[in-house]
């Protein structure tokens, strides 16, 4: 029989160890090389099938996959680009079908979120109900850390690391300003639905009393009120508050803090304003001055500290999904499930996309101080392992270095596609 090849895409916002994840795939692919074919990677993610735009990952040396390891960003390009419904249109998989024959494509591997894992099913049932047996295997990846049925999600561990350090810095900076300047400082982090981001700035304290002073969760309605209350106290005992905002926050009703009327590709309103809006309300109600910060793309980005457990944990997840498919597994998710002991263990497990798509998992409420203001010892424990250890990037002339790839597109085979 001939092998058959492998397709590999980014899908979302991507991380600082997404490609660890790349790599994981494409070094495991290469391993198996009586069993697979070539390894196709889309450009631009889906779109990259789609469009019948297929870069050729045997093209690129051992040594540059290698540095996919360290490289922050999306190595073959990722997108918001949301998958119709199967009732709603076949015509979008049917184009995936074709593309995939033509390359004779048998291995989806597809690495992104909520809405990835959703793309991830349907394209199991397409290949299914067309015929054509393609095993789709999904690849955790998100920063918000909500991803169901697995104890982390690749991506936050070092968004998380990010945030505590980037918290605990600017505290410092701000207390020594305090006396006959700055009072408030406000780092908005993202954080849709779920506040895991958010909740990651607390490990910045080290004991009572330390920043961050006030943290705003999604899952906690917010209560004006009650927040300037806080920050009034916060001030007269420490001189100064620094609070950090997920940018999801809302009030009881649902009416979010802040936010643009706008929606993404994939539907979602688009956030951001929780920290000025905040600002202000302290400044009208105290008077305080204040400085806010947003992390924004900085937070994903910042691969120069990253968590050394969330790359080893994104580069196994990579390899585990070529395993799972050889293994003859499809519309599985590859899951990292942690170990029972007292020292943090963790091991490769997987759930069923059926499962999966299209479910949220937000911070349990006992991960959420009484007054929903702050993190929990449980919370604590949970958070603290996933930021262990540094994996720096090699540095050129000062600078972290990350190579580029060739990206060499293969041949196309079938008619333009007149789709998005």
């Amino acid at each position: 029989m001939i092998k058959k090849n492998a397709f590999y895409a980014q899908s979302g916002g991507v991380t600082a160890v997404i490609n660890a994840s790349a790599s994981g795939v494409i070094e495991a692919c290469r391993e198996h090389k009586d069993k697979i074919g070539k390894l196709y990677a889309g450009q631009n993610g889906i779109l990259g099938a789609l469009h019948e735009n297929l870069i050729d990952t045997g093209k690129e040396t051992s040594a540059a996959i290698s540095a996919l390891k360290h490289t922050p960003g999306g190595a073959f390009g990722s997108c918001r680009y949301k998958m119709r419904n199967l009732e709603d249109s076949t015509a979008e998989y049917e184009r995936l079908i074709e593309v995939f024959k033509a390359h004779n494509i048998g291995y989806f591997f597809y690495n992104g979120g909520g809405d990835s894992a959703d793309t991830c099913l349907k394209v199991s049932q397409i290949s299914a109900r067309m015929g054509y047996p393609i095993q789709a295997i999904h690849i955790p990846k998100t920063i918000d850390n909500d991803l169901p049925f697995t104890d982390c999600s690749p991506g936050f561990g070092s968004v998380a690391k990010y945030v505590a350090i980037s918290t605990k810095e600017a505290s410092l900076d701000i207390a020594s300003m305090a006396a006959s300047s700055t009072k408030i400082f406000i780092l908005e982090v993202m954080g849709r639905h779920a506040g895991w981001i958010a909740a990651s700035a607390g490990l910045a304290a080290e004991e009572a009393g330390d920043a961050p002073h006030i943290i705003v969760f999604p899952e906690i309605p917010f209560v004006r009120e009650e927040f300037i209350a806080k920050v009034e106290k916060v001030v007269k005992k420490n001189g100064y508050c620094v609070v950090v905002a997920s940018e999801g926050a809302s009030y009881a009703d649902g009416a979010l803090i802040s936010g643009s009327l706008n929606k993404d590709a994939f539907g979602h309103q688009q956030l951001g304003g929780v920290a000025p809006t905040l600002a202000s309300m302290v400044k009208h109600a105290l008077g305080y001055k204040y400085h806010y910060a947003l992390a924004d793309y900085l937070q994903r980005a910042a691969r120069h500290i990253a968590s050394k457990t969330d790359v080893e944990q994104a580069y196994a997840v990579g390899r585990a999904a070529v395993e799972k498919a050889l293994q003859g597994k499809s519309a599985v998710m590859v899951t990292i499930e942690r170990g029972k002991g007292e020292k943090y263990s963790w091991h490769i497990g997987e759930a069923s996309l059926e499962k999966v798509a299209n479910v949220e998992k937000k911070m349990p409420r006992s991960f959420i101080t009484k007054d929903g203001f702050g993190i929990t010892q449980k919370a604590r424990e949970y958070f603290q392992p996933l930021i262990m250890g540094e994996d720096y990037p090699p540095y050129k002339q000062g600078m972290p270095y990350y190579p580029k790839l060739k990206k060499l597109l293969v041949d196309k085979k079938l008619r333009r596609w007149s789709g998005s």
